[in-house]
């Protein structure tokens, strides 16, 4: 930056022409204004040719460096689109403390931006929109209804206080004409924050875009001070909106990368889910729609939408009769923008050319640059408060001396001798001045008042040189330690302006949501088995089940082959179908049963197997492939279950066994390409069912995955234990509410869980709680009961705080006393002899009227009967005595 490009004065007003840099058009030879492209319309009757493909070229790449450096990318530097930048310059131009019409406002950007009324007042309320650098009254619209602001007329502005804090400084503000030439504006505004990644930005220039995502104001300013002290740091996007966001391919915000966004959606009931934030770049208007779009596909089963949105999101859906509330979650997040996926695209201006980086390099370049920009206003405060010293030393000595009566200058002839004669005097005090003394100062001597002189004070003058002598050396002080000054300068900021910015996204990771498994089943399959169709639209012919139109069908043919195809209207399948069903991949659970006669008198075969994953299309056999194969027996069960058949064969001379059953669960279940085991050699008349029978899958492993706060199978997470079908799960909470739920899938739970695991309905709880409406702590002893409403065993005060929980069967409880009751000792209580145990409705029992610091569970000393560990004879009483532990010591000694 040269010195022509810093303005001194301290306001913003307009430069006179006379110190006005060069036009940005370049002047040829006969004084014409030429375009930077140099291309020349031509005059009117010339028989000249131009070739069009040139003329494009040029043209088109001027007005394409123009949208990109003029319009729609913003400057590394503070972070602004030039409309905005010509706004808050505008509005500092017009600040006086007041609010200033936003119709007044842009009107007076005008005189910086070419480009019309509406572009600068939709920039306007943007940037009000994002509560940051201004300071909005009246209506200025919604951003989560998508309301739009009142007309200008009607609301008003003014820059805020961090605004005018962090954004202006004239003295490092680098400076250019403006469009016409009558002012001037600033290149760049020193802002001396990270107002890019503050505020994000979206703009889309002409072969290229930017969409940087807004993130957290403390997160930012943490981030820099990080980056000053050499350490670590990860930025992550934070949005007005709320939701939570999944940020494992974020890549710094660099293009390539994406996340996906999501709308908090909670139960207010089994039958009512509410929204209450909603996904970044979505109102609650395109929000609703998306979701109905949805129902009207018969993707979701919903009864009404309330929009009931004011200060807050609020988006109540009312769920139709028999439909599942978890599973419409995540049909939600499947099929409507209550999920969406945003591509980031850090694209900026720097040197007059877009780039394209990364958050953590705009950062970086950020902070550097407030560095700078802070080194660079210390040292001109520090040749400012240097100027003032030298003025004050060399004011004091001229009035001192009294060089203003010396004979020679009252009897000077003109203003050069007098001049001399005072340049004269001052040379024995050269020593004593931190600068050579110039004609300009001793001029500014000669312009001092008597009244000046008369009521000078050598002891104020005294004390405002070392005020400027000690403000000299602290600023010394900070600029040889720049980078700490700059680090309590982001410190600062925090602590001023960082109250009203805690972060609103939630960072969590998000599980895959396969659309098959949460559509609802919108559509009816029929099949018409004379004529060999399937579909949808076969209303008068057989039904089959209920499915969705996105979901794959598996069918099984009579000459042992199947495939899997999708649903459809209506399409031609072939006859001799002998099963048909919705086809669910990766499926181990269902298991398919079948007998099969391979050939035309070949061998009889039994096997059970699974499908978990084809082509579609495809057809597979189930027999061994050889010609005239036939399926005798087949059943699809959907647990595993393996029923017990009865097989006839057909009679035969000297054979003696007609009839004989085969229980399934006696067959392993292999692979869908094995041949089985081979049920019997002689040629079978009949396979019927004899007996059903139970799954011998077992039961199924559980496991509950924090992350994402969901179930499943694949042993990700904390192991919850083996589930058969009638087991339930517990969920206590922090706040000591609990429910029962089953083990599916599709279940949602929240994120503040104390307790996750299998239900026992004869476990003992114990826990310790602080009860505000008697205002002590009280110990209780209760199990729980199977209830899919929440409950709570800490009673109805919102006040009331859990100190411990455990499902020790015989707990110790120490209570460590605090306040002006920290002196006493703790209390040990055992909790199975303190109180019995009863509902988790009761009060309990008190356990102390004094102040409580915390309370803690001790190690166990007794333990019930079927607990005793191996090594364990008797029962340790709390004086290390040893009670009769009930039993037999088989190694006692004989009597």
């Amino acid at each position: 930056m040269t010195p022509e490009d810093i303005i001194e004065q301290e306001d913003y007003e307009d430069i006179p022409p006379e110190n006005q840099a060069d036009t940005l058009f370049e002047e040829e030879g006969g004084g014409e204004l030429l375009p930077p492209s140099g291309y020349k319309v031509p005059a009117s009757g010339s028989d000249a040719i131009h070739h069009l493909p040139g003329m494009y070229q040029s043209w088109f790449l001027d007005y394409a460096s123009y949208v990109i450096l003029e319009r729609a990318v913003p400057h590394i530097n503070d972070g602004l689109k030039p409309v905005q930048r010509r706004i808050l310059h505008s509005m500092k131009r017009l600040d006086d403390g007041r609010y200033n019409k936003v119709a007044n406002i842009i009107g007076h950007t005008m005189q910086f931006h070419p480009h019309g009324d509406a572009s600068i007042g939709d920039a306007l309320v943007q940037l009000g929109q994002k509560d940051l650098l201004i300071d909005c009254q009246g209506n200025w619209g919604n951003i989560l209804t998508g309301d739009g602001a009142a007309a200008p007329r009607y609301i008003e502005a003014r820059l805020s206080a961090f605004a005018l804090e962090t954004v202006f400084n004239p003295k490092t503000t680098q400076w250019k004409l403006s469009y016409d030439g009558r002012n001037r504006e600033p290149v760049s505004l020193p802002v001396k924050f990270p107002l890019l990644l503050a505020q994000g930005v979206e703009g889309i220039a002409v072969g290229l875009s930017s969409k940087i995502l807004p993130h957290n104001f403390c997160e930012l300013i943490d981030a820099s001070i990080a980056y000053l002290k050499g350490e670590p740091f990860a930025l992550y996007p934070d949005f007005q909106t709320g939701g939570s966001i999944d940020v494992s391919r974020y890549n710094d915000g660099e293009r390539g990368g994406s996340v996906k966004v999501r709308a908090k959606i909670n139960k207010a009931d089994n039958k009512t889910l509410v929204i209450n934030e909603i996904p970044f770049g979505r109102n609650t208007s395109t929000l609703i729609d998306s979701i109905l779009k949805a129902n009207d596909k018969g993707k979701i089963k919903i009864r009404k939408i309330d929009d009931n949105t004011a200060r807050d999101a609020e988006i109540l859906i009312h769920l139709a009769p028999g439909v599942s509330s978890d599973k419409t979650i995540d049909a939600l997040y499947a099929f409507s923008d209550c999920e969406i996926s945003i591509s980031p695209n850090c694209c900026v201006i720097e040197n007059n050319r877009p780039y394209f980086l990364n958050v953590s390099a705009v950062l970086r370049h950020s902070t550097d640059l407030t560095l700078v920009m802070l080194r660079t206003e210390l040292e001109i405060w520090k040749a400012e408060q240097e100027e003032a010293l030298f003025y004050a030393s060399l004011e004091r000595i001229f009035i001192e001396e009294r060089i203003y009566k010396d004979r020679e200058f009252e009897t000077a002839g003109d203003m050069d001798q007098a001049a001399a004669h005072i340049e004269l005097r001052l040379q024995p005090f050269a020593g004593q001045l931190i600068r050579e003394i110039t004609r300009d100062d001793i001029l500014r001597l000669m312009e001092i008042k008597m009244g000046r002189i008369l009521k000078f004070n050598a002891d104020k003058s005294d004390e405002a040189i070392a005020r400027f002598k000690q403000e000299i050396a602290l600023t010394e002080c900070h600029l040889a330690n720049i980078v700490g000054y700059t680090v309590d300068w982001f410190a600062m900021l925090r602590e001023k302006y960082g109250a009203g910015y805690s972060r609103r996204t939630e960072i969590r990771s998000f599980d895959t949501i396969e659309a098959t498994t949460v559509v609802e089943a919108n559509e009816k399959l029929y099949i018409n088995r004379e004529e060999g169709f399937i579909g949808t639209g076969l209303k008068k012919d057989e039904l089959v089940c209920s499915c969705s139109d996105i979901d794959d069908l598996i069918l099984f043919y009579r000459d042992g082959t199947y495939k899997v195809i999708r649903v459809s209207e209506k399409v031609f399948v072939g006859k001799n179908v002998i099963y048909v069903n919705v086809f669910k991949r990766n499926d181990s659970r269902t298991i398919y049963n079948v007998v099969y006669r391979d050939g035309r008198a070949g061998s009889n075969y039994i096997k059970r197997f699974a499908v978990t994953g084809v082509t579609r299309d495809k057809e597979y056999a189930v027999t061994r492939g050889t010609e005239g194969s036939r399926i005798l027996y087949f059943s699809a069960n959907p647990n595993g279950e393996a029923e017990t058949v009865k097989v006839i064969l057909k009679p035969k001379l000297r054979q003696k066994t007609m009839t004989f059953e085969k229980d399934f669960s006696e067959i392993l279940i292999k692979g869908r390409a094995s041949m089985g085991n081979i049920l019997t050699k002689s040629e079978i008349h009949k396979v019927t069912l004899k007996q059903k029978g139970n799954s011998t899958l077992g039961g199924r492993m559980v496991w509950f995955d924090r992350d994402v706060l969901r179930l499943n199978y694949d042993g990700r997470g904390e192991e919850l234990g083996e589930f058969q079908s009638d087991d339930l799960i517990l969920v206590i909470l922090k706040n000591g509410d609990f429910r029962t739920t089953s083990f599916d899938l599709s279940n949602h739970y929240e994120d503040a869980i104390l307790v996750i695991e299998r239900f026992d309905s004869r476990k003992i709880w114990t826990a310790a709680l602080y009860d505000a409406e008697q205002k002590y702590a009280y110990l209780k002893r209760f199990p729980l009961e199977a209830t899919n409403k929440k409950q709570t065993f800490l009673g109805d005060h919102p006040e009331n705080v859990l100190y411990l929980l455990t499902d020790e069967a015989c707990p110790r409880i120490e209570v460590v006393f605090g306040g002006n009751d920290a002196f006493r000792s703790p209390l040990v209580l055992d909790a199975e002899e303190f109180i019995g145990i009863k509902s988790f409705k009761a009060k309990g029992k008190r356990m102390t009227i004094f102040e409580i610091a915390t309370v803690n569970e001790l190690e166990p000393v007794r333990f019930p009967v079927e607990n005793v560990p191996e090594n364990v004879t008797g029962i340790v009483d709390e004086e290390g005595g040893e009670e009769d532990s009930g039993q037999m010591n088989l190694f006692d000694n004989d009597v």
